[in-house]
């Protein structure tokens, strides 16, 4: 348990300090040198862990759809709505939501799925559950819908960064949805729809690091358990050795090399 406490922390490390570094400097650029030094690990951690550079980039670009929570239950659309402007918050604030974004933009494909996949599977089905409801109008194909929402929020976050560094990406979202909703979504359902979204996006974060930071500190409590165990075993062990290798009596108690007289 505590060995698999240890090895979950490592891989945590990795992947938040290797975000960091495809963020800062985008895929060919990114050193394994430079993610071992934020990381705080050694090569043969990272390379426990992880094959190549490839794979860590492979795993936050799977990462970092978890950034987002489309909500089942209520209204399927304003659950996308809602999930489009926590990405497009995290993008600004979370260096795996950006870096998973860059890998991709990049064409970091690596053999693996395509990059935008999970997203447009995740927006067509919340666009299959708007139609079962009554929300989404009857001709509309979600999965084309879904490709070209996908498209239309990357395009949009990318002029975003360039003309304000994203500062007005949410503003940008509520923009595109605007545009898009009236020929997906039935007339009244529209006017329930909060564009800008209904969630505190600014609370929500400090609650998902919050709990972040709970789960990171049990597991390193775990992991000095561990170690403190382990220290402990051996000093039994030493212990009991030491005991059965001196004579009974008072000179059993005496410190190693302590003479009859006293004499250290």
């Amino acid at each position: 348990m505590a060995k698999q406490a240890r090895a979950v922390q490592t891989w945590r490390s990795i992947v938040d300090a290797a975000a960091s570094v495809f963020d800062d400097y985008g895929y060919e650029r990114a050193a394994i040198s430079e993610i071992l030094r934020r990381a705080k690990v050694t090569k043969g951690a990272l390379y426990f862990h992880f094959a190549s550079k490839e794979a860590i980039a492979q795993a936050i670009m799977d990462e970092q759809t978890s950034t987002v929570d489309f909500a089942q239950e209520g209204s399927p659309l304003q659950s996308l709505v809602d999930g489009g402007q926590q990405f497009a918050y995290a993008l600004r604030h979370n260096s795996m939501a950006r870096a998973g974004t860059r890998l991709s933009i990049e064409g970091v494909f690596l053999g693996g799925p395509h990059p935008w996949g999970d997203w447009i599977d995740a927006t067509a089905g919340m666009l299959e559950l708007g139609k079962e409801r009554g929300e989404v109008l009857p001709h509309v194909d979600p999965m084309v819908s879904a490709k070209i929402i996908v498209a239309s929020f990357t395009g949009i976050q990318l002029i975003s960064e360039a003309d304000t560094g994203r500062a007005d990406l949410r503003e940008q979202v509520a923009e595109m949805w605007r545009h898009i909703l009236p020929s997906i979504a039935h007339p009244g359902v529209i006017a329930h729809i909060k564009p800008e979204g209904r969630v505190d996006l600014a609370a929500q974060a400090r609650e998902k690091a919050e709990q972040a930071e709970r789960e990171a500190q049990e597991i390193a409590a775990a992991a000095e358990a561990a170690r403190g165990a382990a220290t402990a075993g051996r000093s039994g062990g030493s212990a009991a050795r030491g005991t059965r290798e001196q004579p009974g009596g008072e000179g059993a108690d005496e410190p190693a090399g302590a003479s009859a007289g006293g004499r250290i």
